[in-house]
């Protein structure tokens, strides 16, 4: 099955995952790809792009008059040179009224709870589901139309609808690697008052940032209740590349991710020999990067251990991006297409399990009625 529907491209939620999920993130194991990795971006390089203060870098601020913030984004217009396709690098915008709302504010990175007077504010943790703005739920739309700041990755900034940019007091963004200073930024925001959304792609809790903002509140002394802290849930991006692959998932189901960014590969290797020969439809995300081909050799080795080498599996790239791809092949084709442009940081993986088979290019993992039922 091969389509080309019609979005980084994705993060990967993520989702990374910078992926989700979660843009071709080139060698950055990011979760965070919108659409294939569901909102994970941990990545195999630095790249933030170094101090700036709270909001990122304005025109009206020196590099001299910076804070010691860990804070990788850019606000300011004229300090990105850099192309301005989804893909770029920090700060860069696909919209003028985008850019126009980077914009610098004073609050503390790297503070406390007790830095800050007054009453916190809200903090709401968004998954954008896939790439298209119409794969966003409502409930996703309407929190981040609520919200006075919008955080998140360059990519997914990027990729906000034209009217949460319009309704947004301000929007702030971090490059890959930037996972970590940009939710920290989001809460000290949320903790000096403002009403803040923090964006990924697929959903927060799948290879994401909710967990991280949680374990950050508690590091500040706050408490998740005295900020309103919420998670709004987005499509995950195996349940949105298993829509265009047909019925892949309708039985039991895993996730396993293949950047060691955060999670030795021993310990993933042992998960892959785990759930393998077990039966469960398999979801690999973030499968591949050049600086890490040999985590996808060992997968497509581990898989073929336990697995017919005629299994179906299910590959999208850039699921709901311009560069969506959709490709069914066998299980021992896989590792070749390793180096082709089908697999990347962007791509998610379904492994069917034996039962699993393709009709009229579609997969299909039958649910057990068959058993019961005469149809």
């Amino acid at each position: 099955m091969s389509t080309n529907d019609t979005t980084d491209t994705t993060e990967t939620n993520g989702e990374t995952t910078e992926t989700d999920a979660d843009t071709t993130e080139t060698d950055a194991d990011s979760t965070e790809t919108v659409g294939t990795n569901d909102a994970i971006e941990t990545t195999d390089t630095a790249t933030d792009s170094g101090p700036a203060t709270c909001g990122g870098s304005s025109d009206s601020r020196s590099a001299a008059s910076a804070s010691s913030s860990k804070c990788g984004g850019s606000s300011s217009e004229a300090a990105s040179d850099s192309p301005t396709d989804s893909g770029s690098g920090c700060g860069a915008s696909t919209s003028d009224a985008a850019a126009a709302k980077r914009d610098a504010t004073d609050e503390n990175v790297e503070s406390t709870v007790d830095d800050f007077e007054g009453d916190p504010g809200r903090l709401v943790a968004v998954g954008l589901g896939p790439g298209e703005p119409e794969g966003m739920t409502a409930r996703a739309r309407g929190a981040l139309l609520a919200a006075d700041h919008v955080v998140g990755y360059t990519t997914y900034i990027d990729l906000l609808p034209d009217e949460v940019i319009e309704s947004a007091e301000e929007l702030y963004d971090t490059p890959m690697c930037g996972e970590v200073s940009r939710t920290e930024e989001a809460i000290d925001r949320a903790l000096a008052g403002h009403h803040v959304a923090i964006v990924g792609s697929g959903d927060p809790n799948v290879y994401a940032l909710a967990g991280l903002a949680l374990e950050i509140l508690e590091s500040k002394g706050a408490t998740a209740e005295s900020v309103d802290f919420e998670v709004v849930p987005g499509v995950p991006a195996a349940q949105s590349c298993g829509a265009r692959l047909g019925a892949p998932l309708v039985n039991d189901t895993v996730s396993v991710s293949l950047s060691d960014h955060l999670t030795p590969m021993e310990k993933i290797e042992s998960r892959l020999h785990a759930v393998a020969p077990e039966g469960f439809t398999i979801a690999i995300y973030n499968p591949w990067s050049r600086k890490r081909r040999e985590n996808f050799r060992t997968c497509c080795e581990i898989l073929l251990d336990h697995r017919d080498p005629e299994t179906p599996v299910g590959i999208v790239h850039g699921a709901g991006r311009e560069d969506e791809r959709v490709e069914i092949v066998e299980l021992g084709e896989l590792e070749a297409l390793g180096e082709s442009d089908l697999i990347d940081m962007t791509t998610t993986i379904l492994v069917g399990n034996e039962e699993t088979y393709v009709w009229d290019d579609r997969m299909v993992t039958p649910r057990g009625y068959e058993s019961k039922y005469d149809y």
